[in-house]
């Protein structure tokens, strides 16, 4: 009966472990500004100029998602 209850108790303690888990995407190697080659991009941007992609960023941040200039 302990040799029953003892496999059930290690049964138990098997299924609460936790298996290990990594990230699967590998590392980006060139810059965001860098562009993915799609051809649907922003009229005003040009693919490699970090200074014309901050000015994207910081458009799309002030008019694009800040709901409060959008419902004024």
């Amino acid at each position: 009966m302990k040799l029953l209850l003892t496999l059930i108790a290690a049964a138990g303690l098997v299924a609460c472990s936790d298996k290990p888990q990594s990230l699967g995407t590998p590392a980006q190697d060139t810059a965001p500004s860098a562009g993915t080659g799609k051809a649907y991009t922003v009229a005003g941007w040009k693919a490699a100029d970090k200074a014309s992609w901050e000015s994207q960023l910081k458009a799309r941040a002030q008019y694009g998602q800040n709901d409060y200039s959008r419902t004024n």
